[in-house]
């Protein structure tokens, strides 16, 4: 379901109590003045002194090695474009929420006034006492390339641009579940990749690294096919211009084996997926409107196996299930970067999480009684508590056995428990329960209907997705509040007790709509019985 998100709610939602979505809070006691005088002066001078004659003690010490500066200049952010930096502020407060709830990792959110590269890279650089790691966001190709590139060559914490790489890692995951679904070799493929910016650069590179073979790639931007004969392309456009003879979108789809699609909406039709070869996979993860629609595509070709950056169909490439574990890993064994190795690391975990059994908590989520590996189930799910305690470790031990790792891990079931323990199942079991509601809506009366707080909560359940309501109460006042505070309420049942009959309550749509549902409502007794 295609949840409805509404400009007054989302408002609400950012401003209500206090501003934004993160917060600092003390890790230690601060009730009694000796606790003060811990924190700060003069207890504070022992750990300064101590970090000054190791500066490694700063991980004992401090928050750095739980801390994540999550950076921007606004130049890129997915869906709006180059918004500024304050306004991608609320971008990069997501991303810190997303980065705690997942991996209980702490972050920073930094927007940064600039679009100077030797700007942008010697902020971030100075900053590094400061941070445990760095994830850049929603900065501009071909700018985000360079700025990454000298972070990471000039720092000692991991970096990591998660508009490239995440979804990089995580579709490459999904590409070699497809293949094997199909039975095609990765050397062999054909791919046709919609999109020259910064995430279908990282994918294409990420395919390579996995086996897949630049001279099987054809790559198209804004202007066409990227040819050898072009005299307009990047470096970085270089290595996947094509000597082929291919002028169209039409040239490229004809005998193809993949489709990625990282560009826009609605611009590949029916006839080019049917021009693909038997079995073909369809990554069409342009958000929120896929280059072609999962319905359309699956019309066309019932044989394809297909994948969105969609929640409401199946393998759903989702970023999450990427930069939360990467992070996680990297920071505890205090890798010095985040490499190669450790994002194929990543995509191996993600691949071979999806063909495991699935436990009967993420069954339940989803609806399903047994999801297994299979065309609709080529990645893990967002909810699978699996992910941390799989993709963290292996990442972890990439980064050991490719020496960027200053701490090793040797008892590894203790660091899977330590894992476990990060996370409370509060979250995690909240999470589940509004997916298996959102499967299985049921009609869900609504008393006191003439509450604005009750039709806010009527409308939130309806946006969600989570039931239908139906409105009790007197019709004219819960119309007029309906008005009054643009809310999206047309077509709810409303059920007036006091102004209808008796013996009408449940009449026309009202009673259609509980024969039809779970949901019961008793008839009150007539007065004196």
């Amino acid at each position: 379901m295609n949840q409805k998100i509404r400009r007054e709610d989302a408002l609400d939602y950012h401003s209500k109590g206090r501003p934004g979505k993160l917060e600092v809070v003390p890790t230690k006691e601060y009730s009694t003045q000796r606790d003060l005088s811990l924190a700060y002066s003069p207890g504070v001078a022992e750990p300064c002194l101590a970090i000054e004659a190791n500066p490694d003690d700063a991980f004992k010490y401090t928050a750095k090695g739980n801390l994540v500066a999550v950076i921007s200049n606004g130049t890129a952010v997915l869906g709006l474009g180059n918004i500024g930096p304050a306004a991608s502020k609320p971008v990069m407060e997501g991303k810190g929420l997303l980065f705690k709830i997942y991996s209980d990792i702490d972050v920073f959110d930094l927007e940064l006034n600039t679009t100077n590269i030797d700007e942008f890279v010697r902020t971030v650089k100075i900053l590094e006492p400061t941070f445990g790691g760095v994830n850049l966001e929603d900065i501009k190709a071909p700018e985000c390339f360079e700025i990454e590139e000298r972070l990471k060559r000039e720092m000692n914490i991991p970096v990591m641009h998660d508009d490239q790489h995440g979804t990089a890692i995580v579709s490459g995951a999904a590409l070699l579940n497809a293949l094997e679904l199909v039975h095609k070799p990765i050397e062999t493929a054909k791919f046709v990749i919609l999109g020259a910016g910064a995430a279908a650069i990282s994918c294409a590179r990420q395919y390579v690294a996995l086996g897949a073979k630049h001279e099987n790639m054809v790559m198209f931007d804004v202007n066409g096919p990227l040819r050898a004969d072009r005299t307009d392309l990047s470096e970085l456009m270089l290595p996947f211009a094509t000597t082929r003879n291919i002028q169209s979108l039409e040239d490229a789809f004809a005998g193809a084996d993949v489709f990625v699609g990282l560009s826009k909406g609605n611009i590949v039709s029916q006839d080019m997926i049917r021009l693909m070869a038997s079995h073909a996979i369809v990554f069409a993860m342009a958000n929120p409107t896929p280059e072609i629609s999962y319905d359309d595509a699956m019309a066309a070709r019932p044989d394809i196996i297909m994948a969105t950056g969609r929640s409401d169909y199946p393998n759903q490439v989702n970023n999450v299930l990427g930069f939360p574990y990467i992070f996680r890993g990297a920071l505890d064994v205090r890798a010095t970067e985040i490499n190669e190795a450790m994002k194929l690391a990543a995509t191996y975990a993600l691949a071979d999480l999806a063909k495991k059994p699935v436990p009967d908590l993420v069954n339940l989520a989803y609806g399903e009684s047994n999801m297994i590996f299979g065309r609709t189930y080529i990645l893990p799910k967002p909810v699978d508590p699996r992910l941390l305690s799989t993709v963290a470790p292996a990442v972890a031990k990439a980064a050991m056995d490719s020496g960027v790792a200053r701490l090793s891990i040797t008892d590894w079931e203790g660091y899977e428990q330590q894992l476990a323990r990060r996370l409370g199942q509060d979250n995690q079991i909240s999470r589940v329960i509004l997916t298996k509601a959102k499967a299985n809506p049921k009609r869900v009366v609504f008393a006191d209907a003439e509450n604005l707080k009750v039709l806010k909560a009527a409308q939130q359940v309806r946006d969600e997705g989570i039931a239908f309501p139906i409105l009790l109460g007197e019709k004219a006042k819960i119309e007029l509040l309906i008005e009054e505070n643009s809310l999206d309420l047309g077509g709810i049942p409303i059920i007036d007790p006091v102004h209808q009959s008796r013996n009408r309550w449940f009449n026309g749509l009202a009673i259609s709509t509980l024969r039809s549902g779970s949901v019961k409502v008793s008839t009150p007794r007539k007065p004196g019985k």
